[in-house]
Formats: structure tokens, sequence, C-alpha cells
């Protein structure tokens, strides 16, 4: 699957959920998910109105909205699940757990970055270090006890400040440790589900794949 162009708007309309992808858009009036709250298109005021959906589908759908909400590929979502089902553990949590161990969520949820794909891009044009050394692969994989921080330079960013002052409103996360007057963060320890904020069947995506 290649990049997506369209707008970020309708994939959260046909997930039928918020996902996220706007920054602070998301959080007000002009969310198009609470405008209209239906699946894009012509048709999509009348989704409801179809047949029964099938137990695959809702698998497809459960793998789309997670692969959209953390912003990547069919290869490297596929790539994941294939690397954490060998893993002990529960497989569909060992996969949200590798999602959140990307450098580019890190990013995002240390609230250095609105959204994912703001986050990508502060990685890509190389403002973010990793334990002092400039990383700028958004996939890389953050390990407990690394440190991640927004390089010296770039903390002036007008993106950054903006993206900082939106976070500061939510609740911290029990395995992330934010210092905003630094700029940096460390995760404590693995993910675990309990403390993944996002309403996810990750379940359906492992009978999917499991096929």
């Amino acid at each position: 699957m290649g990049r997506y162009l369209g707008a970020s708007c309708k994939q959260c309309r046909r997930e039928g959920t918020k996902l996220f992808l706007k920054g602070t858009k998301c959080f007000t009036e002009k969310c198009p998910v609470e405008r209209r709250p239906y699946a894009p298109g012509q048709h999509g005021q009348n989704t409801a109105r179809r047949r029964k959906v099938s137990e695959y589908a809702k698998q497809l759908r459960e793998k789309q909205k997670i692969k959209r909400l953390y912003g990547v590929s069919e290869r490297q979502f596929r790539n994941t699940f294939e690397k954490v089902s060998t893993q002990p553990g529960i497989t569909g949590h060992n996969l949200l757990a590798a999602l959140e161990s990307r450098l580019d969520n890190m990013i995002y949820r240390m609230g250095f970055a609105a959204s994912r794909k703001a986050a990508r891009q502060l990685i890509r044009h190389r403002h973010v270090e990793v334990n002092g050394k400039s990383v700028d692969i958004p996939s890389f994989l953050v390990q407990p006890g690394q440190e991640v921080r927004v390089r010296m330079k770039s903390r002036e960013m007008v993106a950054i400040q903006a993206a900082m002052d939106q976070a500061s409103r939510g609740a911290p996360l029990a395995w992330l440790a934010v210092d905003r007057d630094t700029f940096s963060g460390r995760m404590l320890e693995r993910p675990q589900r309990a403390s993944i904020p996002i309403a996810a069947q990750e379940q359906l995506v492992v009978e999917l794949y499991s096929k």
C-alpha cells in the first residue's frame, strides 16, 4: 500500500471513530466525525441499512482502524505482527505494545507533536534524538530506559510549543516519564494493554492474520 494522500478525516469517518489524525482539530466542533458521523461517499448515510456484517469484515475493519491510527503501511503492520507473533504473551497485546514503542508514536504520546503524522515529520527532519544521537527513522523502536528528546535548536518551533500546550491538558501515561523543561522523555517500561489508551479489539486482527 502506498502513502495515503487523501483527506485524513475521511479515514476517521470510515472507521466510525476518532483516530486523532489532525491534532487539535480533533478536539474542536470542526471535527468531521462530530459533524458527519457516517461513512464518506454518496452512500455513507445508508451504511446502517446494509445487511449484517460478516466476521471477516469485522476483522478487516479492526485491522484498518489500528493501522490507520498508527499511520503505518500494510507491509509495516504485517511485519510487526509477524515479529510479535513469536514472542511470549498475548499476541494482540504484544502488537499494540510494539506499535506504541515506535519513535513517532512516542513523540506524539510525550506531547511534542500534535499528531503522529506531525511526529514523523519532526523525526525525518532530524529534530529528535534518542540517547543523545539524532534518529530520522519514525519506525525506530524505543526500548525501556532510552531517553527521547527534542534537539536543542528545535525547541522553539511553534508547532512543538503548540503541541505541548495541548498535551498538558491530558492525563500522563504510566509507562512514560516526560520532562517538559528539558523537552525529553523516557519509556519506563514496556507498555501494558491496560495503559494503552485506544479502543481496539486487537484479537480480531490476530484472528484475521491467523487464517
